[in-house]
């Protein structure tokens, strides 16, 4: 059962197409997994159809970038991230992140130390997508964030000084957010999290280290 949801105002910056490509995959692989979440934006899709019929200008602009956004998108043949159903609901990865990760028996992680490990996925600048793998009743450094994270539990659970988050949870946390995750014992957890700004930690060492891993 999923108990944390996509905000309202997530949801209507994603159908309306204005998030970066990183938050957009957060949102579309929640949405994968979530009924509540794939109704609530069902309904921010229809309205937002109703507004463009009854919008009175005869044209649309578009920013000078567009055409070669889209140029690019056909030569690379990375599709924009949207919420399918194509992969099974008890597979590791939902159909939008399994386009950028592939096949989850390959995925390339790197170590962060203490047995956790990471993937960078290839996304537009704007903000960093990346799978973590935290071992089952491991301590995530305590820490704090620049900007926002979303934070997508697709394996195991973690638990934090506020709430716990479970497969398909999706955890919200912004400047005003500082907690230390625990990955709960018995699975490791493995999280898709999405971030704009890098995270504020407390400790000397994961400072230290924060440029080499790209945290």
């Amino acid at each position: 059962m999923i108990n944390h949801h996509l905000s309202d105002k997530l949801l209507m910056a994603y159908s309306a197409g204005s998030l970066p490509e990183a938050f957009n995959l957060a949102v579309a692989t929640h949405i994968a997994l979530c009924d509540e979440c794939r109704a609530r934006l069902a309904s921010f899709d229809a309205l937002g159809g109703v507004i463009l019929e009854e919008a009175s200008a005869p044209d649309v602009s578009m920013e000078s970038s567009a055409l070669s956004a889209t140029l690019e998108r056909v030569k690379t043949g990375k599709p924009t991230p949207r919420a399918r159903q194509t992969a099974p609901q008890d597979a590791l990865l939902p159909a939008p992140l399994r386009d950028y990760v592939g096949d989850p028996s390959h995925i390339r992680w790197r170590s962060l130390g203490g047995g956790a490990k990471q993937m960078i996925l290839a996304t537009t600048e704007q903000a960093t997508a990346r799978l973590l793998l935290i071992p089952a009743g491991t301590k995530v450094p305590d820490h704090s964030h620049g900007g926002l994270e979303l934070t997508l539990v697709l394996q195991g659970a973690f638990a934090d000084e506020h709430d716990r988050f479970g497969r398909g949870d999706i955890e919200i946390a912004d400047e005003s957010t500082h907690h230390q995750p625990i990955a709960e014992p018995g699975e490791d957890c493995i999280c898709l999290a999405v971030t704009d700004a890098p995270l504020r930690f407390r400790g000397l060492l994961p400072r230290l280290a924060q440029p080499f891993l790209g945290i």
